[in-house]
């Protein structure tokens, strides 16, 4: 009887799992990843669909608190304290909620991210910061709630919402500077080529201090110079009015990066040559 029941129960639970359906979900989960600077960010969401309805104020209504999105919390993680409108907000995970408005968005980073939907019990105190958005119309819809981190800089990206006929849109700042500026203190006590490298050119691509930026690159190349460092290094002396070390430098890089078959560096060198009237 035992080994009767035990039979039933294993035939049993074998055909549950043959029976469970798989089909997609309305809204679709997502995953974004994205390096700013130094600093990674993450957003997880769900993805809903217009399908023939009206969505900011209709389906979502203005001035209500609105899960932004569906199913279980959107989510935004960041892996430094990053700066919202002159605020801080701590590294960490955080649910995005918003309060969608005509003109503007109060976006909301709440600490407790294991929500569906919006808390049965709103807690001000999990508000990590809140900030507002701008909104913009386009001059076509978007059938499917998007969010994209676009105009990406060294120290700040926007981080954009589309839907229906409209953008929300804030910028967040990141710590490049601070963390590039540690990591050159740190490198640079017992630096190599690379690190020399690496430093000149944070300081040349940053518009910072040139004349260190050259100092640095000269360490760079003193004794084992590549294409890609001469060509730096050539730019460098040209930002800094000095043409003819640049044209002499950027004729090694040159004649180095033919010997290394690289078109790319042999064309940009061949046009920084032209550009600064080289013979």
């Amino acid at each position: 009887m035992k080994k009767t029941l035990t039979f039933f129960l294993f035939m049993l639970a074998a055909i549950t799992m043959q029976a469970q359906v798989q089909a997609p979900q309305p809204s679709p989960h997502a995953k974004i990843w994205q390096t700013v600077g130094l600093t990674e960010v993450t957003v997880e969401y769900s993805r809903p669909s217009m399908r023939g309805r009206d969505i900011f104020g209709d389906l979502v209504p203005f001035d209500k608190k609105w899960r932004t999105g569906a199913n279980e919390n959107t989510t935004i993680s960041f892996s430094d304290d990053v700066t919202i409108d002159g605020e801080t907000l701590p590294k960490g995970t955080y649910a995005i909620y918003s309060v969608p408005g005509k003109n503007s968005w109060e976006i909301m980073f709440y600490k407790k991210t294991d929500n569906w939907g919006l808390p049965q019990a709103w807690d001000n105190a999990q508000v990590a910061l809140s900030t507002k958005a701008q909104v913009t119309k386009m001059p076509m819809t978007m059938e499917t709630f998007t969010i994209v981190i676009d105009e990406l800089k060294n120290d700040s990206a926007v981080f954009n919402m589309l839907w229906e006929d409209t953008v929300v849109s804030f910028t967040f700042e990141v710590p490049t500077d601070a963390k590039t500026m540690k990591s050159i203190e740190a490198a640079l006590n017992g630096p190599t080529a690379r690190d020399y490298y690496a430093a000149a050119d944070y300081y040349y691509t940053s518009g910072k201090d040139l004349e260190q930026a050259l100092e640095w690159i000269n360490k760079a190349t003193e004794d084992n110079a590549t294409f890609w460092m001469l060509r730096k290094k050539s730019l460098i002396e040209a930002k800094l009015g000095k043409k003819k070390d640049a044209i002499k430098t950027a004729k090694a890089s040159l004649k180095a990066a033919k010997a290394a078959g690289n078109d790319d560096y042999v064309k940009m060198n061949e046009d920084s040559l032209k550009e600064w009237g080289a013979k």
